[in-house]
């Protein structure tokens, strides 16, 4: 797997990311959700997540989960709109895996795209790299 790295950060090559720092990867026809590296070490030792419900109708860019750190609080957004077909539930026993492994095992929930040209939209790898230069 390919990678950008930005001092710190790693940004991966494979997937797409939106400008509040979530990553959505298409798998199998469903779009997998996490939030980036460059998040995750933003909000230091993450210590618990809110997940949306399975079947749940989301909105690109409405506030679908929220991930609770020692430091702070933060919304996770939905890349795209659909309906939410997984969350991932190891996260409620280990939110830490949200640090550890924030591309892989620490993802958050995957949604069934309605809209898939959402997806297009999403910031390249490049794009968001540029981003947390900016930042």
């Amino acid at each position: 797997m390919s990678e950008i790295r930005v001092g710190d950060y790693i940004v991966l090559t494979d997937r797409r990311y939106t400008e509040n720092d979530e990553w959505a990867k298409k798998e199998n026809g469903v779009v997998r959700v996490g939030i980036t590296d460059y998040a995750q070490k933003k909000l230091k030792d993450v210590v618990g997540v809110e997940l949306p419900e399975v079947g749940a109708e989301v909105g690109a860019g409405e506030p679908v989960a929220a991930v609770e750190s020692i430091k702070s609080a933060a919304d996770i957004y939905a890349p795209v709109s659909g309906k939410v077909v997984e969350v991932n539930e190891k996260l409620y026993d280990q939110p830490e895996l949200v640090n550890e492994d924030p591309y892989g095992e620490g993802w958050f929930f995957a949604i069934e795209a309605s809209n898939p040209e959402e997806y297009e939209k999403l910031l390249t790898p490049e794009q968001y790299a540029e981003k947390i230069k900016e930042d």
